[in-house]
């Protein structure tokens, strides 16, 4: 005799509930699903109600024939919500993921439909696959523990500080050239503001004076934080910690040692120079169909603050390691050639001096010919 099931209910033995996330400002989509052949159940809940996420989980068990105590695998993708809903979620049990949503699989129709319903089920959908064996459906994040994130905060708040006292500077210059006067350096602009002459050698106009005053002393306040954070930065330094013995290496000083250490190294786990080419995006993306071969260009698809500071880095090492493997490797092979196959050059560069510093930071091994500095 055949028992008849009612549609959107289990029967997989040792099923599991599969549960997306949609965040929003405002609100979060929830989807629900069992596998591939499921009809998603979908929730609109108010935006951070975890309290409403368990009562959902709960009801979606039921709905689906799913003992109370059945696993619960999750997704959401990376966003302005962080770590903390995953961090939750696996407190509850739930075994999730963040992904990295630029790794999603997407048509590649030049117009196709979007929306919040059709996102959740695509996450579902994908889910399902990586729970059915498929390696490169999707890339997880690395998740980093609360002291790991913590530690990352001082180095990125002197970057935005470093970035508005740029912003400052860019517009008190904009305004100055308005008016057609001559460039005297920061400290004479400060105290001799009254005195300046426009192109015409005439005196400012009071409104754009009192707006140039008010700039300087926004200006004055931003030197005085980012000199107080460097100083914690500098405090802040373990003896023998990853960031000091990058720091004893000539021509990395403590913003570079501060970001590789706090983004890279103290809390990630790499088994090849390989993957950490990858995180920071310094991997090449050849073009390889048919008759059709070309390069082109590195991925980009890694940590931006770090790619940028190991570009920075590249270049202060041929100013101060010029004796190095490294640095002689670059002058023979770029150095002589044009303006982009120096570009090019210093991005190779920046790839295998950061994985030699990894191999310094984790094993101790001193990139070759590399000159250390003087113990404090």
């Amino acid at each position: 005799m055949m028992t008849a099931t009612r549609q959107g209910e289990s029967t997989v033995s040792g099923a599991v509930l599969m549960m997306a996330f949609e965040l929003g400002a405002q609100k979060w989509l929830v989807g629900f699903s069992t596998g591939l052949a499921q009809p998603v159940r979908r929730r609109e809940i108010a935006a951070g109600d975890t309290a409403r996420v368990r009562r959902e989980i709960a009801a979606a068990k039921a709905s689906f024939g799913l003992p109370a105590d059945a696993p619960v695998h999750s997704c959401y993708e990376a966003g302005r919500d962080g770590f903390w809903l995953h961090r939750w979620l696996t407190r509850e049990g739930v075994i999730n993921r963040v992904v990295d949503s630029s790794s999603i699989e997407v048509p590649r129709r030049k117009r196709r439909a979007k929306s919040d319903r059709l996102d959740v089920a695509g996450l579902i959908r994908l889910l399902a696959r990586e729970r059915a064996g498929e390696t490169k459906v999707w890339s997880v994040v690395r998740v980093p523990s609360p002291a790991a994130e913590d530690a990352r905060q001082l180095e990125r708040e002197i970057e935005t500080v470093v970035a508005d006292r740029t912003r400052v500077r860019n517009r008190i210059r904009s305004l100055l050239a308005t008016q057609g006067v001559a460039w005297r350096g920061w400290r004479p602009l400060r105290h001799g503001l009254a005195g300046l002459r426009t192109g015409l050698g005439d005196a400012l106009p009071p409104l754009l004076c009192a707006r140039l005053a008010r700039e300087l002393a926004w200006l004055a306040l931003i030197d005085a934080r980012l000199r107080d954070l460097r100083q914690l930065q500098a405090k802040a330094v373990v003896p023998d910690s990853v960031c000091a013995r990058l720091q004893q290496v000539r021509g990395v000083g403590i913003r570079i040692a501060a970001r590789l250490s706090c983004e890279v190294f103290d809390w990630r786990t790499f088994t090849s120079g390989r993957q950490v080419g990858a995180l920071i995006g310094l991997t090449p993306t050849p073009y390889d169909s048919g008759d059709q071969r070309r390069e082109q260009g590195i991925s980009k698809a890694g940590n931006r603050r770090v790619r940028t500071m190991v570009i920075e880095l590249a270049r202060a090492w041929l100013r101060f390691q010029p004796d190095s493997a490294l640095a002689r490797w670059y002058t023979r092979r770029f150095a002589s050639g044009s303006a982009r196959l120096r570009r090019v050059g210093i991005v190779a560069l920046g790839r295998k001096l950061v994985i030699a510093l990894w191999r310094y930071a984790t094993t101790g091994v001193v990139p070759e010919g590399a000159q250390l500095k003087p113990l404090a």
